[in-house]
């Protein structure tokens, strides 16, 4: 069988694994708080869990991407992502859902950096944002399918949704040995280069180029932040909708056709909205990409204030539809302006993953201390004081304004120096 090419890839893998995204996790909150009886503090746990996981791997994993193969990386990273979908799904209690959440951060490593710098090395650094909004639509619509396959099987059971998806990661993975190409890369190893020694100067080399470049310091800070809120966030949105603003007493629906309805909101606004500003945010320069995430960012903290005081069941799914957007279309604006930054293409996918431990210490570091906030002030709280905690992106943007989104002259030596 022939392999595709990267274009087609792309669209492939980001269609099928946001399918499997969804499937697991639309009503994976519903599981956890309804029939494991699981704590605000142990949700945000979970995701601690997941994120210590990834701290801790995820810069090693990126090295052996950079060193022997992008396309191997992201294939382990989908079959070990998918056994710990399985293992969630079948969990007969927190603590099965928690080492799962680990496994699962530690499969995430293998593919974050990697999936980036394949398609950068693949397409070229200066047309991946054709792909990458290409991709982020792709991912909305395997992401509404999965809604709709998730509430189906959620109907019989809440665990078969979950156990589902695992199994279309696996599969994805087998997929992807066969499919995908890799024409754009070239191990770091020679012949005459141990394995290790290999593997500790690709690493050597992509923290050199962080520490010499001021916008990836910065955007080391910003992911920091952005991780605080999105734990707040992305753990807790559920909970506030069972407990905060009672879903179940609108109507008949079950909750699991609810949360179908409010997740498959978010996707038909943001392919309706990103459809007609994709070929805007493909010309964007450095400098307009640093303008638009900078007011992203700060509509997101009104969104998540709106969220997380609104009274009236109407409020919260409008604020909390407005804030899933924002984020949504920040996501390939980021990646393009990431990559923009980064110009050594044999330690891209170590930079990156090293640029993403800001969103995981942010993530693990503030995680359970928002949590403790949600045991006891309440979830309102610990969702206002993740949307506090994102505040401080906004300077960190300003700054790179103030670089004009451009790279100061570097006078230290460059990273592939030896």
């Amino acid at each position: 069988m022939r392999r595709l090419d990267a274009q087609r890839t792309w669209l492939l893998y980001r269609g099928v694994e946001s399918f499997a995204m969804s499937l697991g996790w639309t009503v994976a909150a519903v599981f956890f708080v309804t029939d494991l009886g699981m704590s605000p503090l142990e949700l945000v746990l979970a995701g601690t869990a997941l994120e210590v996981a990834y701290f801790l791997f995820e810069v090693p994993t990126a090295i052996v991407a950079d060193t022997y193969s992008r396309r191997a990386s992201i294939v382990v990273g989908a079959v070990i992502m998918g056994l710990a979908y399985v293992a969630t799904g079948l969990a007969p209690g927190v603590a099965v859902v928690l080492i799962a959440a680990a496994v699962m951060g530690f499969g995430w490593t293998f593919k974050s950096g990697a999936e980036d710098a394949w398609l950068a090395d693949e397409v070229g650094t200066d047309r991946v944002a054709m792909p990458y909004q290409r991709g982020a639509q792709a991912a909305r619509v395997g992401a509404l399918l999965g809604i709709a396959c998730a509430v189906g099987l959620a109907l019989v059971d809440l665990r078969l949704p979950i156990v589902a998806a695992g199994v279309v990661l696996v599969l994805l993975g087998a997929a992807l040995v066969v499919l995908m190409p890799e024409t754009g890369f070239s191990p770091a190893t020679r012949g005459d280069v141990g394995a290790v020694r290999g593997m500790a100067r690709t690493g050597v080399a992509g923290g050199r180029l962080i520490r010499a470049r001021p916008m990836l310091l910065l955007v080391v800070g910003i992911a920091f932040f952005a991780g605080m809120w999105s734990e707040a966030f992305d753990r807790l949105w559920e909970a506030h909708f069972l407990l905060d603003v009672d879903v179940p007493g609108f109507g008949d629906l079950d909750p699991v056709v609810w949360f179908g309805v409010l997740n498959a909101g978010v996707l038909f606004l943001a392919i309706f909205i990103a459809q007609p500003l994709r070929a805007r945010f493909e010309r964007l320069s450095r400098i307009g990409m640093t303008r638009m995430l900078l007011a992203f960012d700060a509509l997101t903290i009104v969104g998540t204030l709106a969220f997380a005081f609104a009274g009236q069941f109407a409020v919260a799914v409008a604020s909390y539809w407005a804030t899933r957007v924002l984020r949504s279309l920040v996501g390939p604006v980021y990646s393009t302006w990431l990559n923009s930054s980064i110009d050594e293409s044999s330690v891209r996918a170590t930079v990156i993953s090293m640029t993403n431990l800001g969103d995981s210490a942010g993530e693990w570091g503030g995680g359970p201390a928002l949590g403790a906030v949600g045991n006891v002030f309440g979830i309102r709280a610990a969702l206002a004081a993740g949307a506090a905690a994102l505040t401080p992106a906004l300077f960190l943007y300003g700054r790179a304004l103030r670089h004009q989104g451009r790279e100061p002259e570097l006078a230290a030596e460059p990273a592939g120096a030896r």
